[in-house]
């Protein structure tokens, strides 16, 4: 396959990724928990600039799961200040690259300030029509898969639908993101071969690639040889990283 043929109708529409790894990077280094999810933000910016580059619809990124404050509190308390920091500083860039900034999960566990924080990032790129950068926090796909259960029966018990209206279309229409074409590809790194909880319904026939790589090193090269792969589980074309990395950096 040349350059020329590859186009963006054979890139994947939605990508999610479980952005894991960041403590045992650290860890590597002879360094705090910290320094990894420092670093790890370094690699969500990477990411979503060659992501966006590349005409990629959306993508979704698994940055607090609901069974992540289990963490000790000195690590959460971490992670929602580097949260926070990252609002504030990112959302800017991503609305002025006509970027649409949207925060998936329970968002009421959180604190007002970072509430607050959600709420305005939200609002400036609200408009925007770029792709859209989903972040996941404190979210689970059962959680996702139970509150739309309970918006229906809700709708059941108030006699808006009938029971017999319930199919898994409807169940769909009331999920998070359900204006968002379902994910193709689901990228996890550092090993793991699992889905963690994460998007459960969504990612009914995503291609799944997990890479030995840690989060932090995660940079537009493996995202480009994340999509080269899906593109020829996907359509059997022989794609190579080097052609989309050379779309990324033309």
């Amino acid at each position: 396959m040349s350059e020329t043929q590859v186009t963006p109708e054979y890139f994947p529409k939605h990508i999610a990724v479980i952005m894991d790894g960041n403590g045992r990077w650290a860890k590597s280094k002879g360094k705090p928990r910290v320094f990894g999810h420092r670093a790890g933000a370094k690699a969500v910016r990477k990411t979503i600039t060659a992501a966006a580059k590349l005409g990629i619809n959306a993508i979704t990124l698994f940055a607090f799961s609901s069974e992540n404050w289990k963490r000790p509190a000195e690590e959460v308390n971490l992670l929602m200040d580097l949260f926070i920091s990252a609002l504030s500083k990112e959302a800017k860039n991503l609305h002025k690259n006509n970027l649409q900034l949207r925060v998936i999960g329970d968002k009421s566990k959180f604190n007002e300030r970072l509430q607050s924080k959600i709420a305005e990032a939200e609002k400036l790129t609200s408009n925007n029509t770029g792709m859209v950068v989903n972040i996941a926090a404190n979210y689970g796909g059962k959680w996702d898969i139970t509150e739309a259960t309970r918006t229906i029966a809700r709708k059941v018990k108030q006699n808006e639908i009938d029971l017999d209206d319930i199919s898994e279309g409807l169940i769909g229409d009331n999920l998070t993101m359900s204006d968002l074409p379902e994910v193709d590809l689901l990228i996890r790194t550092s090993g793991e071969c699992r889905i963690s909880n994460f998007m459960l319904w969504q990612l009914a026939y995503a291609e799944l690639y997990f890479t030995p790589e840690f989060w932090p090193d995660f940079d537009e090269n493996s995202l480009s040889e994340a999509v080269s792969w899906f593109i020829n589980r996907e359509r059997r074309f022989g794609c190579t990283g080097e052609q989309i990395k050379a779309l990324i950096t033309s």
